[in-house]
């Protein structure tokens, strides 16, 4: 912002919903850290994790380069997309660190009672909408490649992983891997059972 003299209110936006992610993952970190981020990778990895990583700076610098200002509605929707992806990612991320600290196993209430990966759906959340702000089809081509690169891998790897567990199964056909599962005679038995209940 300072280098473009770039003080309009789509860098501003953009600083304070990357900004406010940014810190909230180093409060996550201390308050219920994921111990994936707490293995040692190899040095080559670590490279190439760094310019992944970097590929996040590509969003905001075509925002602030441009000088092009976001429409109104746009930054609301932006805005919106974060706030819920925020929810997502930091609150499902908080229930699986202390259900799993209290209770090893199959997590299959609260946020993963119909999502697999509600994490990961409100870190697209997030990503997406930083991408809105810069109004410019690269970011979302990065993201795509990110989320078929990194996180798509991630989650089925996981799902192999939780495949031990005996209730996985029934599981697994009541909810989605990535967009939750709303529908379906699953889905409509077990919320007709809770009402005769």
């Amino acid at each position: 912002m300072i280098a473009y003299q770039n003080f309009t209110l789509g860098p501003w936006i953009y600083l304070a919903l990357h900004g406010t992610y940014g810190i909230l993952w180093l409060l996550k970190d201390r308050i219920y850290p994921d111990k994936q981020w707490e293995e040692e990778i190899p040095v080559i990895q670590s490279i190439m994790m760094f310019v992944i990583i970097g590929l996040y700076w590509v969003a905001p610098y075509i925002l602030i380069s441009s000088g092009t200002e976001p429409p109104i509605p746009l930054v609301a929707a932006a805005i919106c997309l974060n706030i819920f992806g925020v929810f997502l990612h930091y609150s499902s991320d908080a229930q699986k660190y202390y259900t799993l600290k209290y209770k090893p196993g199959l997590i299959t209430e609260g946020f993963f009672a119909r999502c697999r990966n509600t994490n990961y759906l409100g870190e697209m959340f997030i990503y997406i909408s930083f991408a809105m702000l810069a109004q410019h089809w690269l970011p979302f081509l990065i993201l795509g490649g990110f989320f078929a690169l990194i996180f798509i891998p991630n989650i089925l790897k996981k799902d192999k992983s939780l495949s031990r567990y005996l209730e996985f199964t029934e599981y697994k056909t009541n909810s989605g891997l990535i967009i939750p599962q709303l529908w379906g005679d699953n889905f409509i038995n077990q919320e007709a059972k809770k009402v005769s209940k």
